[in-house]
């Protein structure tokens, strides 16, 4: 087990200015009523009591993401023509994450093989995310307890879930008790004293109140494949999802608050004679998302999108990539959808259907 260290609360900004020597810091921040990842301001102190609103994938899959810019210059030598210059962006700096959630940091592991080329299956690999993703440490703060949103069990997580941090850092009293699970976790905390053996405790006490705090999983244990058999059944269904997308507004809230939501859009954005072609976030809820360029749109529907969302996450993906579900339990779609459509709820009405068909 790595050593444990500990990281006093007044000393936090000294140490975050120390890393922002090295790295780009984001940080949790407040910003009117939301809680927000933004990069640190040199002294300040993040906010390390409320939950953020978004997720952190912004940091590695930007909302907006320029892939190169381009410029046209008039060929002297041949009349009308013009030549083309590509100019790549610089390679992105080494990055810190800190004050991550659990659920944002497993919500990268939706978008690694998707972008990784799918493993062993030879395809093609997405530069721009992976370095930043190689470049990036992600700091997660343990949850202190669940929100009524939470979900994270369902999937596999809890709330001091170690998998895919750096480090796992756990409030106790006044400080940070800090457990590096990297070699990049280890070089960020190195500098920082020792832990106690009471510390430690509290941290490990501190992970199993938090635990208690969680609704647990209906009809435990879970089993993924009977959710994923329990969507796909539904695919056919349009009274199933015309009923659980009534509510509904379409705004895509929950795919943009989403950890694990990863489509996009590219456009080229041009000035003249010159310009950049950028890589944006989109949502499947949307109503032109779909559309094609002969002018069929296979989903103007709400009920469609809303079934290729939730069949996405609990049937289409996991089928690709190993039974893992594509989202993560964060509960931010439920506790931001102006509508309070509940993914869970919709979850469960798929099972009571299937388990009623048998």
């Amino acid at each position: 087990m790595a050593t444990l260290r500990y990281l006093p609360l007044a000393q936090v900004p000294q140490w975050l200015d120390g890393l922002a020597k090295s790295y780009t810091v984001f940080a949790p921040a407040r910003e009117g009523s939301a809680v927000v990842y933004r990069p640190r301001a040199e002294g300040s102190m993040p906010e390390l009591t409320a939950r953020p609103t978004e997720s952190a994938k912004h940091v590695v899959f930007p909302r907006a993401h320029e892939l190169f810019s381009f410029t046209y210059k008039a060929d002297p030598a041949v009349v009308g023509k013009r030549d083309l210059t590509l100019t790549q962006p610089q390679d992105p700096t080494p990055t810190v994450v800190f004050g991550a959630l659990s659920c944002d940091a497993r919500g990268f592991f939706a978008f690694d093989p998707v972008y990784d080329g799918c493993g062993t299956k030879g395809l093609a690999k997405d530069v721009y995310y992976l370095k930043r993703r190689q470049n990036t440490a992600l700091v997660v703060l343990a949850c202190r307890t669940a929100l009524a949103t939470c979900f994270c069990n369902w999937t596999g997580g809890s709330p001091a879930s170690r998998e895919g941090a750096d480090v796992l850092a756990t409030l106790v009293n006044d400080g940070l008790v800090m457990e590096a699970l990297t070699p990049k976790g280890e070089e960020l905390v190195s500098g920082l004293a020792e832990a106690g053996a009471e510390q430690g405790a509290a941290a490990e006490a501190s992970h199993t109140a938090a635990e208690a705090t969680m609704a647990p999983v209906p009809g435990a244990p879970l089993d993924p494949k009977a959710i994923a058999d329990a969507v796909l059944a539904r695919f056919d269904d349009a009274t199933f999802w015309q009923a659980e997308s009534a509510g509904c507004l379409a705004c895509g809230a929950c795919t943009y608050l989403c950890p694990t939501c990863y489509c996009f859009n590219i456009t080229d954005e041009s000035n003249g004679i010159s310009g950049v072609r950028l890589r944006s976030w989109d949502t499947c809820m949307a109503s032109l998302f779909t559309l094609e360029a002969s002018g069929h749109n296979p989903r103007t529907a709400k009920a469609n999108r809303l079934k290729n969302r939730v069949g996405h996450k609990f049937s289409y993906y996991p089928s690709l990539h190993g039974g893992r579900f594509s989202c993560c339990g964060c509960g931010r779609c439920i506790k931001s959808c102006p509508s309070s459509v509940d993914i869970r709820r919709i979850v469960q009405n798929a099972l009571a259907a299937a388990n009623v068909k048998e």
